[in-house]
This record gives structure tokens, sequence and C-alpha cells, in this order.
């Protein structure tokens, strides 16, 4: 029977007009909510500046003079929808990049989606970076700047990864969606298993204007702080229909695309809050990127 642990109550309702069709299939389908850090993820870099708080269900990471620090999932996914509620560091963070990704570790030819937060001056908005690479070709930032401040408080980041499309939110709020195109032509990530990363990490040489504004080290360290991670996808390796299970809550209906309401607050983030996009970077691209055609 698949494996539907800690579900929410948006998944609920999907959950059980499929759970008939669902004790048919003797495969697991989700990875439930890490009960805690060690359980499900690993340190990658410098252990010293990781702690965790709070029973291990809370982490703490720290960059100083001497280190940032990164950690991952023990496990691998292919498709699911993955987030975690992350406070980010208070006041002057310029030049400091809190990351929270997913990777396919498979260098050249990795495919990774990205939640880059880009540290700022005291007193100026927040900018999330998001990009997505496919079998090794990236170069499709995107920057939105936080119509709140994310120190004060935590705030759910997720990225829904499905066989259609990839949207990232920030709380409730779809902020990027990267459709599958393949049809006509356009790289879409589905063979490589992904894992779930994180680290915060001095990136003065380009992070904040530019590179511009380095960081302040008297204000150092510099802590932010994760909780709640809700990861539910398929395991990889692991049974090899669950990827292509259309039961899995995520390829339903509801979840093929946005919402009506979805499309608006989408839309207003764009309009109001989109600082950069490569789509519009003539610069760059003189010819729009095929994928800034084909619309969400």
């Amino acid at each position: 029977m698949a494996n539907m642990l800690h579900l929410s109550s948006k998944r609920a309702a999907f959950f059980v007009g499929t759970i008939m069709y669902a004790l048919a299939f003797s495969f697991v389908t989700v990875s439930g909510r890490p009960a805690t850090f060690v359980q499900d993820f690993r340190v990658t870099w410098s252990d010293s500046h990781i702690r965790q708080i709070d029973g291990g269900t809370a982490i703490q990471l720290t960059l100083d003079r001497n280190s940032g620090c990164g950690f991952a999932s023990k496990n691998q996914y292919l498709f699911g929808s993955f987030s975690v509620k992350i406070k980010l560091i208070p006041g002057d963070s310029a030049g400091t990049v809190t990351a929270f990704y997913m990777n396919s570790d498979t260098n050249y030819v990795r495919d990774e989606l990205d939640f880059e937060f880009l540290g700022n001056r005291s007193g100026q908005p927040t900018t999330v970076q998001t990009n997505v690479y496919v079998n090794g070709k990236g170069s499709r930032e995107q920057r939105i700047n936080l119509w709140f401040d994310p120190s004060i408080g935590f705030h759910t980041y997720t990225i829904r990864w499905t066989r259609e499309n990839i949207i990232y939110y920030v709380d409730d709020v779809p902020i990027r969606v990267f459709k599958n195109n393949e049809a006509i032509g356009i790289p879409y990530p589905k063979r490589q298993p992904m894992g779930i990363f994180s680290t915060l990490w001095d990136a003065d040489d380009w992070a904040t204007r530019g590179g511009l504004e380095k960081i302040d080290w008297s204000k150092a360290p510099f802590y932010t702080y994760y909780k709640d991670f809700d990861v539910d996808g398929c395991v990889v390796p692991g049974p090899a229909a669950c990827a292509f299970n259309p039961n899995n809550w995520w390829e339903g209906p509801n979840y093929r695309g946005l919402t009506p309401l979805e499309a608006r607050k989408y839309h207003w983030v764009r309009a109001n809050h989109m600082i950069y996009d490569y789509c519009t970077d003539r610069s760059r691209f003189p010819v729009a990127p095929p994928e800034c055609l084909a619309g969400i």
C-alpha cells in the first residue's frame, strides 16, 4: 500500500478519492515529512556550522569568516512536492546567499531547480533568485523582491515538480512556472532524480548589486533557520512505477497548472515584484529563448 504519511489538508481530499485505486498497488509513492534532521538529511559541508535545535526538528546554519555550511537529503526523488520553512538572516546580510534547491548531482549534465536568497543591506528588500538547469544548461535566472521581511518569521518555500510543470511557491503564492514543452523541442528535467540541498555561503563577488556590496564581517556570525521539512516524492532508487503513477496527488487534475486564484497571485507578483527576467534580457538573449514564448 502506498506510504502516504503526513498528508496536508489540500492533499487529503484528493487522497480520499483515490484510496481504493492505491490499495491495488504495492509500491511506495511518497516519502513523508521527516521527523528529525538526522533521519532524512546529512551534512555536506562544515558540520561545526550546523546545529540541531528543537529536538532535531529544526536547524541553524552559520556563516562566519571561517566557513559557510550545507546539507542534503539522504534520498533522491523523481517528481513530487518539496518544501521547507526558512527564517533568513536579519539586518545587514549583503554578500551572503542562502540556497534551497534540488540537484541531480551529475556534474556537466545536471538538472537543478534553485531558490537563492540574496543578502541585502539593512532596509532593502530581500531578493530571491530562481533558476532551472536541464542537462547542464542553466542561465534561466529570474529575480523577485519579496513583499515581506523574511527574517522576522518563518515562511514556506516550495518546489513542486511534476511531469507537466515546475512551480516555485513563496507561501501560497506561485512566483515561477516552467512548463514541460518537450513537444516543441524545449528540454525538461524528467529523467534524472534529484536530491534536496541547502547552503549558506559567502557570495559577495556577485550576490548583492552584482558584487558591489561586500559582506560586513563585523556583523558575523550570520544565521539562517530551517524547520518543517515537507517532502512528498518518489524515492529513487525505488519502484520505477512510482514516478508515473497518475494517482500521486501532485499529478492530480488540480495540480496540472495554476488555479484561477493562483494565476492572479502569479501575475500580481510578476507585475509588482519582478526585477529581472532572463526572457526579456536582450543583451544576453537577442532572441528570446523558446520557453519564454510558451507561456504558463
